[in-house]
């Protein structure tokens, strides 16, 4: 049984659960949440769940299904393994529950919302985050590079802010961060991280 099949069994006994929830019952409480946070959204744009505050609880999102089995039997057949690059909007699910995990408090600009797409604060700290996905070609990917980094320099006017750019971990856009000159990075102080299709995080 697939993982999206999974959190549709489950939530058809148990509705309203969250994702930590069914992480927990699902693969217990040790593990990771991104790869039930990524499914779950997938899940809500395909029309199977809706994602709103939970009814016991306004400060955490309950999942609940809408019912369209049926559909979902038929396209999951069809579905590829989760082992492709995480969209946009995924690498902002991650790294959301990754700063509220850490202590942040974050404002996320989904989809084509205006505005940084991660404006995360702690306390006297503040964290600003751009985010790109993986695009379609080698020649796409070099313009998103290029794109984000001028994006991150148009938001600098804070000398006391961390800046990086977040990209799913991507052989390609490994290649261009090592080759971004070492005084540039130094200079701006941009950091990058890379998201992997399970949600792993690492800073380069």
């Amino acid at each position: 049984m697939s993982l999206r099949s999974e959190i549709l069994d489950l939530l058809s006994t148990s509705p309203g659960l969250t994702d930590r929830e069914i992480t927990n019952r699902l693969r217990g409480t040790d593990a990771l949440q991104q790869p039930i946070n990524i499914a779950c959204r997938e899940l809500a744009n395909s029309g199977l769940l809706k994602r709103e505050r939970n009814r016991l609880s306004d400060s955490f999102i309950g999942n609940y299904p809408t019912g369209a089995i049926e559909t979902f039997g038929t396209k999951e057949k069809n579905t590829k393994p989760t082992e492709e690059p995480l969209q946009e909007d995924a690498i902002k699910s991650v790294l959301e529950i990754y700063l509220r995990e850490n202590g942040w408090t974050t404002e996320i600009a989904f989809g084509k919302a205006p505005g940084a797409d991660i404006i995360a604060t702690r306390q006297s700290e503040r964290w600003i985050i751009e985010v790109k996905g993986p695009g379609s070609r080698d020649a796409m990917r070099v313009n998103y590079f290029l794109a984000i980094l001028g994006e991150t320099l148009q938001r600098m006017d804070d000398p006391n802010t961390r800046y990086s750019i977040a990209l799913p971990d991507l052989k390609q856009y490994r290649g261009l961060w090592s080759r971004l000159p070492r005084l540039a990075k130094n200079r701006t102080n941009i950091s990058c991280l890379f998201i992997s299709p399970n949600g792993e995080i690492s800073d380069a």
